[in-house]
């Protein structure tokens, strides 16, 4: 049995009565009823798109079950919204989808940010639709629903640099995936050059994580365009003087950096790519500008298919996804489950356990079986899904 086997389990298109934009849901699978994944917001956001999404989700769940720990492991689901979040329209927009599906996040979608959304606007949002929370549906596989919301919330109010826990988790998992597989190689970490394409959430902490391993951040990309700097960017500098969406104040910009068209971080002098703002970013076209050795995907879905073909063709490795960004969704079911408390040096520590173990794995299984990493993820979730179907039951 592959994850591939069939297609989702349920999807939903709504549209808006006021705006007539759409909004998406898919369910994936579910285990013990219930699924997971984040709900995005970007304009253009297509059933498509978040089918691919749904179905990563389900990946991302199964490769982090681990029989010893409390976190049982969900299914799959995504929801999506067509609509740019800086429109006036959107949060509006938001409330509206959350109070469409409002019987399906009470009952078996548990679900919170993702591109182009807060958690805080996502909390929001819930609680005027009339959600108790957007992860409600997790609440009856607790043993104490009472201690572990409690915990998640003090986890929430954890901050680290003035920076929160929440925001800091993901990036940390994707900056160990780079290091472990630098590692694999025999690759210093000090002096490896990186580019990153998004200054959010996740690739701010990714920056952040990273620099502080040694590394340098070469080139970093926002929607004004890529920022480069072949002696390495004040990453602090450029966090610090970041928007909501992640676009960067330029009056920070030191006289050696240099301002770029927003493809030049493809083309950077750099060892790591990582990919961390919007899907569908490298095809077969601009993958051939692509001088890289690795491409670490901290956004969902950037790589095309087809161009990870041909860039494996050419001894380019592509880090999954489903491997390499799942340590926000893992870190939200530690917290609430309790493999681990409100404490950041805990979670990054797990995390970081946890995200090397995954990406070992994950690169000696492609090693053994002449394959890409992605392959050999979808090999390693082919061989869980039925020991999480024989302890929990039937998985969809």
């Amino acid at each position: 049995m592959t994850v591939a086997d069939s297609g989702p389990l349920m999807t939903l298109t709504w549209t808006d009565h006021v705006t007539g934009r759409q909004g998406h849901l898919v369910v994936d699978r579910l285990v013990r009823g219930v699924c997971s994944g984040g709900l995005r917001m970007r304009a253009g956001c297509t059933l498509e798109e978040v089918a691919g999404l749904a179905r990563g989700m389900t990946m991302k769940e199964a490769l982090h079950y681990n029989p010893e720990g409390r976190y049982v492991p969900l299914g799959g689901a995504k929801g999506g919204i067509d609509c740019d979040p800086r429109s006036p329209e959107a949060y509006g927009l938001l409330v509206r989808f959350l109070r469409a599906v409002r019987p399906y996040v009470e009952s078996s979608w548990t679900t919170g940010e993702d591109l182009g959304l807060t958690q805080d606007l996502v909390d929001r949002a819930a609680a005027e639709a009339g959600l108790v929370s957007s992860i409600q549906a997790v609440y009856p596989l607790l043993d104490d629903e009472a201690e572990a919301r409690r915990r998640l919330t003090e986890a929430f109010a954890v901050e680290v640099d003035g920076i929160g826990l929440d925001e800091l988790v993901g990036g940390c998992g994707v900056a160990e995936s780079v290091l472990a597989t630098l590692d694999r190689a025999g690759v210093a970490h000090t002096g490896t050059r990186v580019a990153l394409q998004g200054l959010g959430t996740m690739g701010g902490a990714t920056a952040r994580f990273l620099t502080r391993a040694g590394l340098r951040v070469v080139a970093v990309a926002d929607v004004k365009g890529t920022i480069a700097n072949p002696e390495g960017l004040d990453v602090d500098a450029l966090l610090a003087a970041r928007d909501a969406y992640g676009t960067v104040d330029r009056g920070v910009l030191r006289p050696a950096d240099r301002e770029l068209p927003g493809d030049a971080w493809l083309t950077a002098d750099a060892e790591v790519l990582v990919p961390a703002a919007v899907s569908y970013t490298i095809d077969t076209a601009n993958q051939a500008r692509i001088t890289a050795r690795w491409i670490v995907e901290a956004a969902n879905m950037p790589v095309l298919p087809e161009a990870e073909a041909l860039l494996a063709a050419r001894g380019v490795t592509v880090l999954p996804d489903v491997v390499v960004n799942s340590g926000t969704n893992a870190w939200w079911w530690w917290t609430l489950f309790g493999d681990i408390g409100a404490d950041a040096e805990e979670a990054f520590a797990y995390t970081r356990r946890a995200m090397r173990d995954l990406i070992g794995r994950t690169l000696a299984r492609a090693d053994a079986d002449g394959t890409t990493p992605r392959a050999a993820a979808h090999a390693i979730v082919a061989d869980l899904l039925p020991v999480i179907t024989e302890r929990f039951g039937q998985y969809r």
